[in-house]
């Protein structure tokens, strides 16, 4: 079975995740081996997309989200830690001091 997103063929998941953001991944994490020169290229695009799409990192932060609970719903299964009351201090029990 072929997946389509906006008329692109989605082959792998970088493709998802690339086609959802708009750029590639590569734009974002740099490659092995680039040259000081590629990175700081591709540092001046990414500051260039960022300037021209300020809701950017809002919708970065959503595709990971869904991709999230798509794939590892127990990440979001959290439960709230256990308060310690800190050693050495003494609980307010609502009296006059003496």
């Amino acid at each position: 079975m072929r997946t389509y997103i906006g008329g692109h063929e989605a082959v792998s998941d970088n493709d998802f995740v690339e086609l959802a953001l708009g750029t590639p991944l590569d734009l974002w994490l740099g490659v092995e081996g680039e040259s000081e020169m590629d990175a700081a290229a591709r540092m001046d695009a990414a500051r260039d997309i960022l300037a021209d799409n300020p809701d950017f990192p809002d919708r970065v932060s959503r595709v990971a989200a869904e991709a999230i609970e798509a794939f590892a719903p127990e990440i979001f299964n959290v439960s709230p830690l256990p308060t310690r009351r800190p050693v050495g201090r003494r609980q307010y029990r609502g009296g006059v001091a003496a």
